[in-house]
C-alpha cells in the first residue's frame, strides 16, 4: 500500500461514536466515589437498578473511561487543596510534623538526604573439607647411558 494510499484512508474513515453512559448508572458512580453507598449493591437499589445489572456495567469499556475520568478529576481537584495543607503543616506547634512536612516538600522538590553508608562485609571463609581428586604426579625414569 503506497503513502497516498494511506493518506486518504485516514480522510475518509467514519468517526467512531463514543457511547454515551446512562444517568442511572453515572449517579450509581457518583455515590459510590462520594461515599454515600458504600458497596455496589446499595448504589445500585438506590438508583433503582439490579446489582447485577450495575456489576456488569461497571465493566464496559466505555463505563471504565468514564470511570477513570472522573478520578483523574477528583484527583486534579483535591491537589490543590493537599499542596495547600502540607504547607500548613510546614508551620504546625509540632515539631515533629513540622519536620516530616518539610521532608516531604523537599523530596518533591528533589532534595533528599543521602542514605546511611551501607556497610558490606565479605569474609572469604569457605567451610569443610577440600577434597582432591586429580592424579598423582607420575615419576619418570631416566635412563643413564651405561647404567
Amino acid at each position: 500500500m503506497s503513502l497516498k494510499a494511506l493518506e486518504t484512508v485516514s480522510a475518509d474513515a467514519i468517526p467512531v461514536k463514543t457511547k454515551r453512559v446512562p444517568a442511572k448508572i453515572a449517579e450509581a458512580i457518583r455515590l459510590i466515589t462520594t461515599g454515600e453507598c458504600t458497596t455496589q449493591k446499595a448504589a445500585a437499589e438506590r438508583v433503582g437498578l439490579t446489582p447485577g445489572h450495575l456489576c456488569e456495567s461497571l465493566k464496559k469499556p466505555h463505563i471504565q473511561v468514564f470511570i477513570e475520568r472522573n478520578a483523574r478529576s477528583n484527583i486534579t481537584n483535591g491537589l490543590m487543596r493537599a499542596s495547600a495543607r502540607v504547607i500548613e503543616l510546614v508551620d504546625a506547634s509540632s515539631e515533629h510534623v513540622s519536620l516530616d512536612a518539610s521532608k516531604h516538600v523537599l523530596a518533591i522538590a528533589g532534595i533528599k538526604p543521602t542514605a546511611d553508608a551501607q556497610v558490606s562485609v565479605n569474609v572469604d571463609i569457605k567451610a569443610g573439607f577440600v577434597i582432591d581428586l586429580s592424579e598423582p604426579a607420575r615419576q619418570v625414569k631416566t635412563i643413564e647411558n651405561g647404567t
